[in-house]
């Protein structure tokens, strides 16, 4: 990109501001065309300037980052979340494979973060944001799970997936219709992204998804491709509280 990069930032910390506005200035093709305070100013300007990208804080006085972006109906811009760790929202942002930052912001995370935005040039900027945004109004078997793969993005409802398994530093998801695909996540990294979707570490190379289990019988649970699947003595007092958690 060779033209300069619009961004708005909203965040209801006025240091958070100072800070990342500060950090911004060290990159020529970035402009700061505005900063918010709250939701509801952000709304405006993002309205009013249009800009290429917004730095976006997860949690602010009036609203949240997820609700800013539920509220637009033409998400024309790409977004960095800002955020503190807070478990919940991190888990939501890397579910639908957004970018974001930590505070206090690190100049290293911000480069990086700002050469992942122009590495995707021209492609549709609303895509994730509108998934992220549709997700968290979805069943959770319905919500999409969007990662990055080699080939570009792997993006799959949850009830399509039927179990992950483990390798080392990859996870090969296994899809209805007897497909799979081949990951550069570890399998923890999914046991704790998906734990309250349903899915449970039965043993520790596999991942499983409530929905495809069909069966439990002594040492076993039967999958819906029937397939078995051993539970793992230490997991097993676990599982059977996690598989009978909705039982009256």
């Amino acid at each position: 990109m060779s033209f300069k990069i619009s961004c708005l930032i909203i965040d209801d910390d006025p240091f958070i501001q100072d800070l990342l506005s500060d950090k911004l200035s060290f990159f020529n093709e970035i402009e700061v065309i505005g900063q918010a305070l709250n939701g509801r100013d952000g709304l405006k300007q993002i309205e009013d300037k249009r800009p290429d990208l917004v730095f976006l804080d997860v949690e602010m006085t009036d609203m949240t980052g997820f609700e800013l972006l539920s509220s637009i109906h033409d998400i024309h811009f790409k977004t960095i979340f800002i955020t503190s760790y807070g478990h919940y929202a991190i888990k939501a942002i890397r579910f639908n494979a957004l970018d974001y930052l930590l505070k206090p912001i690190d100049l290293e995370e911000l480069r990086n973060a700002i050469r992942r935005f122009k590495e995707q040039g021209e492609k549709e900027p609303s895509n994730k944001a509108r998934h992220l945004v549709n997700n968290l109004k979805r069943k959770a078997e319905d919500q999409l799970l969007i990662l990055k793969v080699q080939e570009g993005e792997f993006c799959k409802p949850l009830k399509d997936i039927i179990c992950i398994e483990g390798d080392r530093n990859y996870s090969r998801i296994k899809l209805v219709g007897g497909s799979a695909e081949l990951v550069a996540k570890t399998l923890s990294y999914f046991e704790e992204l998906l734990e309250d979707k349903d899915f449970f570490r039965i043993h520790k190379s596999t991942v499983i998804n409530r929905l495809h289990i069909s069966k439990v019988k002594n040492e076993f649970i039967v999958l819906s491709t029937g397939e078995e699947i051993a539970i793992s003595r230490r997991r097993k007092s676990d599982f059977i509280a996690w598989f009978n958690k909705d039982e009256v």
